[in-house]
């Protein structure tokens, strides 16, 4: 095959691929338009497009939650979420949690009850946290263990995290927030 060729087929598969859409969303409070192209994901729009490198990639297969992030207050594993479905959604990543200078209660917490070792997993349990806490569901220690179930840590810091999570859950029932 001749190089002419490579170009000419390049040139044929370029014109057959899908053309990027323009997508709004609110991210971490502020909006922002962007092209995507139809299989971008959630995780790697937030990455590499947006540069919020505290959402981590870690199985990109919804496994293991690293990547958990709130959508219109829902927690998603973003790496399974395609980012053209989310077109008008207001997302929430780990750098939108803070206030300022003052760290989410559940940030807070996870400090206080040193919720983590190596760190990777934490932006995944503390947004997906965030969820639960919204969700209500969970009352007891066992309820929090099964319903962050989907976030794993090889650590084996889950002591811990329940911990800071059943006191960041105290808090907010505390000030009447969900």
């Amino acid at each position: 095959m001749n190089n002419s060729s490579e170009v000419e087929n390049a040139r044929n598969l370029s014109a057959a691929l899908p053309a990027k859409h323009l997508i709004t969303l609110t991210v971490n409070g502020a909006e922002k338009q962007v092209h995507v192209a139809p299989w971008t994901t959630l995780l790697d729009l937030l990455r590499e497009t947006l540069d919020l490198t505290g959402t981590k990639k870690g199985c990109d297969h919804g496994q293991c939650g690293a990547c958990t992030v709130l959508v219109d207050g829902v927690r998603v594993n973003s790496c399974l979420t395609l980012a053209i479905m989310k077109d008008g959604a207001a997302v929430t990543t780990i750098e939108g949690l803070a206030a300022g200078d003052a760290l989410h209660p559940l940030q807070q917490a996870f400090v206080e009850y040193d919720a983590l070792q190596c760190g990777y997993c934490t932006p995944g349990q503390i947004c997906s946290a965030v969820g639960l806490i919204a969700e209500g569901r969970a009352q007891t220690s066992a309820d929090i263990r099964e319903l962050m179930s989907g976030n794993l840590c090889r650590c084996g810091a889950y002591p811990n995290i329940v911990a800071a999570i059943e006191q960041a859950m105290q808090t907010s029932a505390r000030q009447g927030q969900p």
